[in-house]
């Protein structure tokens, strides 16, 4: 009889990944009662034709650590509202259901649409280059 070595098999992952276009709108600290806080930003992306472009908002907790760095410089632009546009990467997109309050929509149900902020490929605030992730950097995250 031989004896065989086991190794313990690598859980099985499959990511759902978004890449895009998108303005970073209201950054915030979330404290929730019974939890760890956490960074949480709107990011509305851009979709369709350029002269007819419509938004996609995520609502996403930021979970890259850089990203979290670089969300942190950025809070004075957004808080200013100076125009955020971002190159960024999301993950773990899951859509839940709410009820609106408030508005002419109130008692009818809306979706949010919640993701996970791995990274920003690029930043520009108010059209000028913000310092962003070097390339040796993002390589060796991807």
């Amino acid at each position: 009889m031989t004896s065989r070595q086991t190794t313990p098999e690598k859980p099985k992952y499959f990511d759902l990944d978004i890449h895009g276009i998108g303005y970073l709108n209201r950054v915030r600290e979330v404290t929730p009662e019974n939890g760890f806080p956490f960074l949480s930003v709107t990011i509305a992306a851009l979709r369709g034709p350029a002269d007819n472009v419509q938004h996609t908002h995520f609502e996403c907790v930021v979970v890259g650590e850089e990203a979290k760095d670089l969300v942190r410089q950025l809070l004075p632009a957004v808080e200013a509202d100076f125009k955020v546009l971002v190159g960024f990467h999301l993950s773990d997109l899951q859509a839940e259901t709410f009820i609106f309050k408030n508005g002419d929509r109130a008692g009818t149900t809306g979706i949010s649409l919640k993701s996970r902020l791995l990274r920003f490929q690029w930043i520009k605030v108010e059209g000028q280059p913000f310092p962003a992730p070097t390339a040796e950097t993002h390589n060796a995250v991807a």
